[in-house]
């Protein structure tokens, strides 16, 4: 059997044109988003109700930003390493550098987790040896699981905090680990696996029925799958390098998508790098703030 297409079609919630725009979430305190830009290097926010977009532009790639108990800071996973970052006035504190022997490494993706602590990937910036993996790091102690990666994504926990999802973009494979609080991942076992044609697996978010949603890179579209791995849809989306979704708006039943511009033509694909957004009738997970 088919499965489903989405009949929602995407649309352009801003027009930022992103280098490589990455890692929406979602801050419902204020009703707005924020994602940043890794190639240009950036933070945005957009807040939908009273369409405003603001852009923090910074000196140093980071490939993450998570909201914090304070609205105008953020912990951001910049290249050298994880660092407080006042919104506003762009001021940086550092936390952690997990890989300062690796200069040619950066942080990429990141979230926090059901326990509190930060899980984050670190990748090779020149996306071409196996140098990166990812951590769980919770204020007190630094810990490597996951194995060895060229390109990181994720870790992504699931709805009942029990499971951990990880990509390795680069080798096309989706695992999952399993989860307790406060303890380090384990094993991972591979769930998905991506066929020729399908692009490469890059950003994912979990939905509050423990389905996966996994980004394209190359491959215009996200996919739906069940926790088993099956496909249940697929979402379209007009630009080929599709990153990273997140569910927001009042109830989270509204999906946002980072795609990226960088190395694609933009009078073949003019919707190369801009933020859009679809109704899913699905709804997402709360974002956790972090405590850094």
């Amino acid at each position: 059997m088919s499965p489903t297409i989405h009949p929602e079609i995407p649309r352009v919630a801003v027009a930022c044109r992103c280098a490589l725009g990455e890692e929406p979430v979602w801050d419902a305190r204020s009703g707005g988003l924020i994602w940043v830009d890794i190639e240009d290097p950036a933070v945005w926010r957009h807040w939908p109700d009273r369409d405003e977009t603001v852009r923090l532009p910074l000196d140093e790639k980071l490939g993450f930003a998570l909201p914090t108990p304070d609205p105008d800071v953020v912990v951001a996973g910049f290249r050298s390493g994880l660092a407080r970052l006042h919104l506003t006035t762009g001021e940086r504190t550092p936390i952690l550098a997990p890989e300062s022997g690796r200069p040619g490494n950066r942080l990429n993706s990141g979230q926090v987790g059901p326990d509190g602590a930060v899980y984050f990937g670190t990748m090779d910036d020149a996306e071409a040896d196996p140098t990166g993996t990812f951590y769980r790091y919770d204020g007190r102690s630094l810990d490597a699981f996951g194995g060895a990666s060229a390109v990181t994504n994720g870790p992504v926990a699931s709805a009942d905090g029990r499971t951990l999802y990880t990509i390795d973009t680069a080798a096309g494979v989706i695992r999952a680990s399993s989860h307790g609080p406060g303890s380090r991942p384990g094993e991972p076992r591979e769930i998905i696996r991506f066929e020729d044609g399908w692009g490469k697996p890059d950003g994912l978010t979990v939905d509050a029925d423990e389905h996966l949603w996994i980004c394209h890179y190359g491959g215009s579209r996200i996919t739906r799958f069940r926790p088993d791995g099956t496909i249940e849809r697929i979402v379209p989306i007009p630009t080929s390098l599709v990153t990273k979704c997140t569910f927001g708006g009042p109830d989270l039943t509204t999906l946002y998508v980072t795609t990226c511009l960088r190395g694609r033509d933009p009078t073949i694909d003019p919707m190369a790098g801009h933020l859009f957004v679809l109704e899913t009738g699905f709804r997402g997970l709360p974002v956790r703030l972090c405590e850094l």
